[in-house]
């Protein structure tokens, strides 16, 4: 993530004892942390994993820490880690939005230990309290964007000092700002098109189903789906819709408030629901809140969208397309996308309940990236879950900043 979070969570750790170092692959990590204990790498995805090795064979960790675990640099240093025993904490945008983010031993979504059978729920949610109504926390786009912004220009403004750095993501971070840039200028007449369409919807009173279109970058759809790609996806639900979706009902499919416009994703649903025949039954929506759309949707498509916890707590029925860790019997439908527009399966709400309880206990941190309130708590949070599953070694707490203490070392690696 863009921002202030590794370092803050870096501070706390140290602050308790321990040991912390950090390893920076561009300007824009560099940009974040200011604070002593970093090491610019700067070689290639190649040479990556011999320069991780030998820097720990010259200081050793206990635990490596980072954000997701599928990007390039991440994966490989996560098989480094495991080889040596080093115990891994993968960071993400939460299982269940708003107000959540998860921090998992091992990995995350489809690298997720975490079980897929109901009854292993069940059984392990009799011994957790319900869980407790949070406020919602703050989250600003406005931030998250500046953030954003500021490292991905540190990153370039700073590459001769990172020659091998190569992003993961598959544009050059300046033609996505300049798609942004564009899709920005069209936002206002996006949304006025938007407004009038779900008018159109609420005034015509049909049925319709919720596909909610995720990044076409998203390692979700590039690693933890069949399709790699989101056109391929638009593609099977569509034709899946038009031979059985009832005759009465809609589609709505609704674009991705963080795509960056270099695709149309509007023009190219609406041209393949034409070719089958669909167009009158098929209906994008750019700009809107999620959130009523899916309460009012009959049921929700998803290859492994956040998107489909929240239908599942609004108790609507959800198809799971790719691998995610709700996608479990009683939860979600498991009769294939065919069966589904005519018979979805609602979840069973004991079992969705016992799901999320463990969910909170084991791997969900209440708080959030965006805003100092959310920080604030997930710091110590994310403090807490990483001593917590961190090996038994004495730790001296510091008694005033910048005193050295002996303690567990913990290396924080970011791509």
């Amino acid at each position: 993530m863009a921002g202030p979070f590794f370092a803050l969570l870096g501070h706390r750790l140290a602050d308790a004892g321990h040991g912390v170092r950090r390893i920076n692959f561009n300007g824009g990590d560099k940009l974040y942390w200011r604070t002593p204990g970093a090491t610019d790498y700067r070689g290639t995805l190649a040479r990556w994993p011999a320069f991780l090795d030998a820097y720990l064979d010259r200081a050793p960790a206990t635990d490596l820490v980072l954000f997701g675990d599928c990007r390039p640099l991440h994966a490989a240093a996560i098989a480094v880690a495991r080889a040596r025993g080093i115990q891994v904490h993968v960071f993400e945008e939460g299982y269940i939005r708003p107000d959540y983010v998860t921090v998992e031993a091992e990995g995350v979504n489809g690298h997720s230990k975490l079980p897929r059978n109901p009854e292993d729920y069940l059984r392990a949610a009799r011994a957790l309290p319900p869980l407790e109504e949070h406020a919602p926390i703050a989250s600003f786009f406005g931030r998250r964007a500046r953030e954003d912004l500021t490292y991905n220009l540190s990153s370039f403004l700073l590459t001769p000092l990172f020659p091998g750095y190569r992003t993961h993501r598959p544009w050059h971070i300046l033609v996505e700002y300049a798609g942004w840039a564009a899709r920005l200028v069209r936002k206002r007449r996006g949304m006025r098109r938007s407004s009038a369409t779900i008018d159109r919807l609420n005034a015509g009173g049909q049925p319709f189903f919720v596909f909610p279109l995720q990044l076409d970058c998203d390692y979700q759809i590039r690693v933890h789906s069949d399709f790699k790609r989101i056109q391929p996806a638009i593609e099977h639900v569509l034709a899946s819709f038009a031979a059985h979706g009832p005759a009465d009902t809609l589609l709505v499919v609704k674009g991705h408030p963080l795509d960056n416009g270099l695709t149309n994703w509007e023009t190219r649903t609406l041209n393949a629901a034409a070719k089958l025949g669909i167009a009158d039954r098929v209906v994008f929506i750019a700009w809107a809140d999620i959130d009523p759309l899916v309460r009012a949707a009959r049921g929700v498509v998803t290859v492994n969208s956040t998107t489909g916890t929240l239908a599942l707590r609004y108790g609507v029925p959800t198809i799971v397309l790719g691998e995610a860790v709700y996608n479990i019997a009683r939860i979600t439908h498991q009769a294939g996308l065919d069966t589904f527009w005519r018979q979805p399966e609602a979840p069973v709400a004991e079992v969705f309940d016992a799901f999320r309880r463990v969910l909170v206990d084991r791997c969900l941190i209440h708080g959030g990236y965006f805003s100092d309130e959310g920080l604030d708590m997930l710091i110590e949070g994310a403090a807490g879950r990483i001593e917590a599953n961190a090996p038994g070694a004495p730790v001296v707490r510091r008694t005033a900043p910048g005193v050295a203490v002996k303690g567990v070392r913990a290396a924080s690696a970011r791509g």
